[in-house]
């Protein structure tokens, strides 16, 4: 089954995408591989939440925060060459914006690889690093960035 008719199938309507903060692209292809830009939770031109995990925000809330993120890379890589174009997501990076102390950034990152494999299956299966911070940009608690292989 085709990317996008997994997600209609779920019944996820891919976002449109976040206007870039600063100097440079939501992605980008090299070769057959797409790089993302860091995407973080705003919907509808909104950031959800802010604050630390740990703190302000919870495990739970961060592990939905992360799939928003996704879903706005997943959006990046289909404005520029289609969603059915991705044939595996070959890396995940998240970074979550940690209080002292707190160590369950791989929960949170759960978030964004629960999705791709959800609409990607077995070619979603990726490497991933879950990296703990001390702040993100505009103070939201997760960031993603996904690297991707397309046709």
């Amino acid at each position: 089954m085709a990317p996008s008719d997994t997600l209609r199938e779920l019944g996820i309507t891919l976002p449109s995408v976040p206007k870039p903060a600063g100097s440079y692209i939501p992605a980008r292809r090299s070769g057959s591989l797409v790089y993302t830009a860091g995407q973080v939770p705003i919907v509808d031109g909104a950031v959800v939440a802010q604050g630390k995990v740990g703190a302000e925000v919870t495990t739970e809330q961060a592990y939905d925060l992360a799939r928003i993120c996704a879903l706005n890379a997943i959006a990046a890589v289909d404005g520029l060459v289609g969603i059915d174009a991705i044939t595996g997501i070959v890396k995940v990076v998240g970074f979550v914006a940690s209080a002292p102390g707190y160590n369950d950034q791989p929960k949170v990152v759960n978030g964004a690889s629960d999705l791709l494999g959800q609409l990607f299956g077995e070619a979603g299966l990726h490497a991933r690093s879950a990296v703990g911070v001390a702040e993100l940009p505009l103070n939201v608690p997760v960031e993603v960035e996904l690297v991707v292989e397309v046709a």
